[in-house]
């Protein structure tokens, strides 16, 4: 008899089909029947599919409304035209403090991005999660429609962005000068052209993010702190390149490799990868680093 509350198997092959959906190889019909063929009917695959998305509906680690930081949405000059961000700040602060851009994943600047926002003005820091889609109208609550509209961002116009964040933070008024950043998966790659494009940045964090082109990289002035799935075979295929190149240009650098964790294991809204020791040893690893960097 079967079960009708146990959850389905989740198998590897199932993970990788949706990490190609995700980074735009695959569109969500080819995605569906590629899960059909693996999980065996169009019944289990219907009931896989949303445990290996994010759900926006899982509850926030910090919540909108803890009074331990202030949060809001602001507008600030871009290199073309104004940004949209949600910037958060440590409730009675005193003091300066070092300024971390959050970069999200290719979806936009959703709820879990925001609740990691917070999580990082929790430790000490200013921090703000630009929407990197705002020249495209800003992220829409769609995560299919902002999925596609990703493939139409300009990457020029991107990294001028990016700069244009970090100048922001240099002048916010709680803020020590310093300017961090931390991303994943499209927004750890962002990080990484950040640190090509922006020689006033500090110290970049990038998870599971795609290297910069080997000719870029003797531009890094940023400490880089770099974390990778060990069964993200796509993105870790550029790391020895990267490392040889970094060594080159003798930039301060850190590689960590979470042996068994899938790419996005830090996003604990999606079920099937989020990998909680490897999320929690990176995240540790990360505040330490940017309380360094940013003192």
């Amino acid at each position: 008899m079967t079960d009708v509350n146990s959850k389905p198997a989740i198998t590897q092959a199932m993970i990788d089909a949706y990490d190609e959906y995700t980074h735009l190889t695959l569109d969500r019909r080819r995605f569906m029947e590629q899960l059909t063929r693996l999980a065996g009917s169009g019944a289990a695959a219907a009931a896989i599919a949303p445990l290996l998305a994010a759900n926006s509906a899982q509850a926030a680690i910090v919540a909108d409304n803890d009074p331990r930081v202030k949060g809001e949405d602001i507008s600030y000059p871009g290199s073309g035209g104004d940004m949209k961000g949600y910037l958060v700040r440590p409730a009675g602060q005193t003091g300066k403090l070092g300024t971390v851009i959050v970069v999200h994943e290719n979806r936009g600047l959703n709820p879990h991005i925001r609740d990691v926002a917070r999580r990082v003005a929790l430790e000490g820091f200013v921090a703000l999660a630009p929407d990197f889609m705002s020249p495209l109208g800003g992220t829409p609550d769609d995560e299919d429609k902002a999925r596609d509209l990703f493939a139409k961002l300009d990457p020029s116009q991107t990294a001028a962005n990016g700069v244009a964040t970090v100048a922001f933070l240099k002048r916010d008024k709680d803020g020590n000068g310093k300017v961090g950043a931390v991303g994943f998966c499209w927004g750890g790659g962002t990080v990484n052209m950040l640190a090509v494009n922006a020689p006033d940045l500090s110290a970049g964090v990038a998870y599971y993010g795609m290297q910069p082109k080997a000719a870029d990289v003797s531009k890094i002035k940023a400490a880089l702190l770099l974390h990778y799935a060990g069964l993200d075979d796509r993105t870790n295929a550029g790391i020895d390149a990267f490392k040889k190149e970094l060594d080159a240009a003798h930039v301060e650098y850190t590689v960590y490799v979470y042996e068994g964790a899938n790419h996005a294991f830090n996003n604990d809204t999606s079920a099937a990868r989020y990998d909680k020791k490897a999320a929690d040893l990176a995240w540790g690893r990360t505040v330490a680093f940017l309380k360094e960097k940013l003192a």
